[in-house]
């Protein structure tokens, strides 16, 4: 890591969207957005342990800053003719339309409050993309003019830029545009470069992981794909550079998978990249807290640069309950699992963490995703003092997380069939002093287990089951806990654990039924 460079040790995303589709103290169900909660939702953040807050202004294809590139009347006037629906419900619109400037608001609020502006654009943002050829007839009904800050006249107006001429709703990657193409670099360089020339900002994001496709891959090969991203990533520094006040500097960072097999389909090769001028990695489960990664192997990978491992909201997403966006059950991620990951994220080298979609604890979506609450925002103190974590008790987790579509091996959900076996990889890191008490090893199926007899391994040695099967710490959110019948559990002498990687085996004797696993965790 460069040490010439200030340290941040937590940053905050902040998606714009949560502060009108959440109930808040400062937004009510229904209130069209105004520059007042944007502020609320920056001081809410404020003397927390956060260092640097990222605001992503919406989608960025929209922009919701003053853009001499793509005004934001002439996309309205554009939106309601070509799609022949007028969107002034939209809850962004009016306040956009009366010169609105998200940016600006947001800047100037964080300088006030002694944090550190980042804006986050998403470089290929897929939301919305399935309305392009019928917004007014198929958007989310509950939602006036959806699709008015997904879809814009550039998107509208090339289908061969994109991935998919004809973006459906079954494959998010495949409505994005095709990176290979340049007019699309420039299109997206061009939101950047205003951003830049017009506010004083302390740095900036690229966010690949809105949505991680960029190419054809039967048609770009990797080198070509890495050297197009790196020649990129090395343009906006000179920007940067260009737009930063004498004496100063503005840092670079991108928002980028943690699984090394994604990172040659996007073409991003982490050591050309820092060679390019990247200083931050902020290694992204895409929309969860997971705790298995590659971090470790891609921290090695960019020495000199600052990693980061992104934490959020949820741990686990349950099946729709409804059609439409954010209509899930969550699995909320509790302080202590926080507490566990930002701990064994600083053993395998990281200089922070960081937190994606932290608003959404509230109320929003589905009311039957509830219940809700208020996020646990006391938790950041915790997560940015490594000594302190590493007096803490552990909980480790292992959820289906991020279904990478470009992975080859996803270790859960895990259909259990009778007879069958399954050995999973827990990268531990133990605590100051090492591992002291018997820790208890859980896992959960998605229905009642019945009687059914289930066997469990760490590192070869056989585990003796016990009937304790209760939530290891005090957890707030109910939420896909469900029974103790779909657990079984195990103690965990401490002696049998290493720091590093460490073989759980789960097995079942042949018996008629068939469960799906999609829970483990080890509290110790």
């Amino acid at each position: 890591m460069n040490t010439e460079l200030p340290f941040f040790r937590a940053l905050f995303s902040n998606d714009t969207t949560n502060i009108v589709s959440c109930v808040s103290p400062y937004h009510q169900q229904g209130e069209r957005f105004q520059a007042a909660m944007l502020e609320a939702s920056v001081d809410e953040t404020a003397n927390t342990g956060i260092d640097v807050h990222m605001f992503q202004p919406g989608v960025t294809v929209v922009p919701w800053w003053k853009s001499n590139q793509y005004p934001y009347r002439q996309h309205i006037e554009w939106y309601e003719s070509t799609y022949k629906v007028k969107v002034s419900d939209n809850l962004y619109v009016q306040y956009m339309l009366e010169g609105g400037d998200m940016v600006e608001v947001f800047v100037a609020r964080c300088r006030k409050k002694g944090l550190t502006p980042f804006i986050s654009l998403r470089m290929n943002d897929a939301h919305g993309k399935e309305f392009v050829n019928g917004a007014a007839k198929s958007e989310i009904p509950e939602i006036p003019g959806f699709a008015v800050h997904c879809l814009n006249r550039f998107y509208y107006e090339h289908p061969e830029y994109r991935i998919d001429p004809n973006p459906g709703k079954e494959n998010w990657s495949t409505r994005v545009l095709n990176w290979a193409i340049r007019p699309v670099r420039d299109w997206m360089f061009g939101f950047i470069e205003e951003i830049c020339e017009g506010y004083d900002i302390g740095g900036l994001e690229l966010d690949f992981m809105r949505h991680p496709n960029y190419f054809r891959l039967e048609e770009t090969p990797l080198e070509e794909r890495r050297a197009i991203m790196t020649e990129f990533v090395g343009r906006v520094r000179k920007l940067l550079d260009r737009t930063t006040p004498p004496g100063g500097r503005r840092f670079l960072g991108a928002r980028l998978p943690c699984y090394l097999e994604a990172y040659d389909v996007i073409g991003m090769d982490l050591n050309a990249l820092e060679a390019a001028g990247l200083d931050m990695v902020n290694v992204s489960p895409f929309y969860y807290t997971v705790q298995q990664t590659d971090f470790a192997r891609l921290r090695k990978s960019a020495p000199n640069a600052m990693f980061y491992l992104e934490q959020c909201h949820t741990n686990e997403m349950g099946p729709h309950i409804r059609a439409g966006y954010d209509t899930f059950q969550y699995r909320r991620t509790t302080p202590q699992q926080y507490y566990t990951t930002s701990y064994y994220a600083y053993c395998r080298g990281a200089a922070g963490v960081s937190l994606f979609n932290f608003a959404y604890y509230r109320r929003h979506g589905a009311d039957e995703a509830g219940p809700f609450s208020e996020p646990p925002f006391h938790a950041f103190k915790g997560m940015s003092d490594r000594p302190w974590l590493a007096t803490q008790p552990q909980h480790w987790i292992l959820t289906p997380g991020w279904s990478d579509p470009f992975r080859q091996y996803h270790p859960l959900p895990w259909g259990a069939n009778p007879g069958g076996k399954r050995t999973f990889t827990l990268d531990l890191a133990p605590p100051l002093g090492g591992w002291k008490n018997r820790g208890r090893l859980r896992i959960q199926a998605s229905g009642d287990l019945g009687t059914s007899k289930w066997f469990a391994a760490i590192n070869g040695h056989e585990l003796v089951e016990t009937a304790d099967r209760s939530e290891p710490y005090e957890n707030p959110y109910p939420s896909m806990l469900e029974t103790p019948a779909q657990y079984r559990a195990w103690w965990v002498p401490a002696p049998l654990l290493l720091d590093g990687e460490n073989e759980v085996t789960i097995a079942r004797p042949y018996e008629d039924n068939a469960y799906t696993i999609h829970y483990l965790d080890l509290a110790i």
